[in-house]
């Protein structure tokens, strides 16, 4: 049985390839996987993704990787530079592909109110055309050719509801014009509301806006960073790079064979807790005073960790595990 799995399809050629060289270089230390994980300080579960191209492994692991196999680490992170960047072009494409849908529901359920109640004859043309749902491309100011008259480009017949009571086609053109200028009256008066507040507008209560509190915005975070503080908490720290080069041990306690650590990370202000050495079975908790976290379970790999916990600060910490055998234990403050 081969020793990888087959790379996903959608992978871009240049993320491919980056990730068979990282096979290479694991296959060529002759180390496994958990061995690779005890050296770099990355988990064995981060390196099967890394490895099975699901996840882009940080430029962290990859410096540790170059270390521990021995490769000049220079050109192990130009090859990471093109791929994060072809990583993040494929992002990119599905964040905009999301948002294009997104678009297309907001649309659809504006649509689904129809045209206003009231109004007929003559004026239901214009009252109609009032409540349609906004155009999918942009109009100049509401004026230009998509507000032509309804028959401009083909003959128009001599009866007809656009057409006014004994005045042809003067009348739908009157109303038109109106309901264009009441529009471009409207914009007007919203353009020189938003210019007086920006200036000021010369009234005294609007002096003290500028000494308003502004809400306070998510720290800027380091590339690779997803989350920060409770946005973290029951989040793979892996996946949202909080471990590796962001993540430190802070406390820890061998039970039986096993050992159980606290991993902190600052730049993300939460914990986790993992364990190492252990037996299928063995289970490892976090928690910070009274408030308790995810768990882990020991499987084949002989180690496990939980997910993040948003703490204020790594002595709050604690990580307790339970054994299969019957023995417990928590970590000590180091």
């Amino acid at each position: 049985m081969p020793r990888w799995k087959a790379l996903p399809e959608e992978l871009d050629p240049q993320v491919r390839e980056f990730a068979s060289q990282l096979r290479r270089l694991v296959d060529r230390s002759g180390l496994s996987l958990a061995a690779v994980a005890d050296r770099t300080g990355y988990s064995k579960t981060s390196w099967e993704r890394y490895l099975g191209g699901r996840l882009l492994a940080p430029k962290g692991a990859i410096v540790a990787l170059a270390e521990v196999t021995g490769t000049n680490p220079i050109h192990l992170t130009t090859m990471w530079e093109l791929a994060e960047r072809a990583w993040s072009r494929a992002e990119m494409r599905h964040d905009l592909t999301m948002e294009q849908i997104r678009i297309s529901q907001a649309r659809a359920a504006l649509g689904e109110f129809g045209p206003a109640p009231g109004g007929g004859g003559p004026q239901t043309p214009v009252t109609q055309r009032a409540a349609e749902p906004l155009p999918a491309a942009p109009r100049p100011s509401g004026l230009g050719v998509p507000m032509a008259e309804p028959g401009a480009g083909r003959r128009v017949p001599p009866q007809g509801p656009d057409r006014g009571p004994g005045g042809g086609g003067t009348g739908g053109r009157r109303r038109l014009m109106m309901f264009v200028a009441g529009v471009v009256g409207a914009l007007l008066v919203i353009a020189a509301a938003v210019l007086l507040t920006d200036l000021g507008g010369g009234d005294d209560t609007a002096a003290p806006k500028p000494s308003v509190t502004p809400t306070t915005s998510a720290p800027s975070l380091p590339a690779g960073v997803k989350c920060v503080r409770d946005s973290c908490t029951g989040q793979d720290p892996e996946v949202m790079g909080c471990g590796g080069a962001f993540a430190k041990t802070v406390s820890s306690a061998k039970i039986g064979a096993a050992l159980v650590q606290v991993r902190y990370s600052q730049t993300c202000q939460a914990a986790w807790a993992r364990i190492q050495q252990a037996a299928p079975g063995d289970k490892v908790t976090i928690g910070a005073g009274t408030t308790a976290g995810g768990s882990g379970t020991v499987d084949a790999d002989k180690e496990a960790y939980t997910k993040m916990l948003a703490v204020d600060g790594p002595e709050s910490a604690k990580a307790c595990a339970t054994l299969v055998s019957g023995k417990k234990g928590c970590t000590v403050r180091q």
